[in-house]
């Protein structure tokens, strides 16, 4: 049997990465390269590089490095975000993904970023630095 080739491309992100719940967003930096905000009726929550943790967040959790899909996703493509991170629950790697207009990010905890790397490899995604 011949694999196919996937044609999806992982992009490595160089930035330490938090999660974190936050009072409000006033200390948010939205210049910065990479925040995440989501609210709820019962929170706010903020992904961003870990040296960038506003000092009003009430919970966080350091540790996490992320790459994306590289490019835009048409959103009439079917199950990237879920493929990949089937492969990875494969393999005991929980993620903890967040998804853009353009494209999805998914976060790693650093003691299994290299491992959850080498798996999509293995599973036939290119990983472009």
């Amino acid at each position: 049997m011949i694999k196919e080739r996937c044609i999806v491309q992982i992009k490595k992100i160089y930035q330490d990465f938090s999660i974190c719940q936050v009072e409000d967003y006033s200390l948010v930096n939205l210049d910065s390269e990479y925040s995440f905000i989501a609210k709820t009726e019962e929170e706010r929550s903020l992904v961003c590089i870990t040296k960038e943790v506003p000092s009003n967040v009430i919970r966080r959790d350091d540790g996490w490095k992320a790459f994306c899909v590289q490019g835009v996703l048409d959103f009439s493509l079917i199950g990237i975000l879920s493929k990949i991170s089937t492969i990875l629950a494969e393999r005991g790697i929980s993620i903890f993904a967040v998804s853009t207009y353009n494209t999805d990010y998914i976060l790693i905890k650093d003691t299994n970023y290299e491992k959850a790397l080498e798996v999509l490899r293995s599973s036939g995604y290119e990983i472009v630095e």
